[in-house]
């Protein structure tokens, strides 16, 4: 189950930024307009519906471009193959002698490459042109998108629909910042991860990214509050 969590990790993080910080920036719209909590809960929910679900329709066709792509340009190095021999073979030979092999073993490394064109090719993609192929499910891909964009993205409402039912005495705005700032600090921690950074860095540029667009949101919300008031 963690091997499959962890193929889909950069999917999982990127779902859960966006799920997140456009949430929280509908939270604080509301909030600066002054809505009642169930306004704000039909704002996020339908949020989580509507931009989880293109989210996720993104991911998966973004997924399906590249494979697209990747099997394109593959289908152009079996064509070098059959009509660009030679050069393709000096291709090879440049590659491994660039890897330290020289003399007798790097043509004879070379002749063993090109005796077949499946191997010869898988080469050339991966150490000529540095594609790989990506052997993930497209669906898969789409789904770990929208379902990390709703889990993440639920975090911001989640107070809100506790104080619908249960009418809480309490700073709706408040508990619903810090419960997305943890979540920010997870979601940076896991993005500095996929993307070999500095775990700091991470986690602050994803909490300045969530400050700003909730910054903005609850402007905008106050300015069309006194506009159409």
């Amino acid at each position: 189950m963690f091997k499959k969590c962890h193929q889909y990790l950069g999917e999982i993080v990127y779902g859960g930024i966006d799920g997140s910080v456009t949430t929280f920036a509908v939270v604080a719209g509301a909030t600066g307009a002054h809505l009642d909590s169930s306004v704000v809960i039909i704002l996020g929910l339908a949020n989580l519906v509507a931009d989880g679900f293109s989210m996720g329709v993104g991911s998966f066709l973004s997924a399906k471009s590249n494979k697209q792509q990747y099997e394109k340009v593959k289908q152009k190095e079996y064509w070098e193959i059959e009509n660009l021999r030679e050069s393709e073979v000096q291709d090879i030979r440049d590659i491994f002698k660039a890897k330290g092999f020289e003399g007798e073993l790097l043509e004879r490394v070379v002749e063993k490459i090109t005796e077949n064109n499946d191997h010869w090719v898988d080469i050339m993609m991966k150490h000529e042109l540095e594609m790989v192929p990506d052997s993930r499910k497209l669906f898969a891909i789409g789904t770990a998108t929208f379902i990390s964009f709703g889990i993440v993205g639920f975090i911001p409402l989640s107070i809100y629909i506790l104080d619908y039912k249960y009418e809480l005495e309490v700073n709706l705005f408040l508990i619903s910042s810090v419960l997305t700032f943890i979540a920010f600090i997870v979601i940076g921690f896991l993005k500095s991860y996929v993307t070999k950074t500095n775990w700091v860095r991470g986690i602050i540029e994803t909490l300045l990214l969530g400050i700003a667009a909730a910054a903005l949101a609850y402007l905008a919300g106050v300015f069309l509050e006194k506009w159409m008031g």
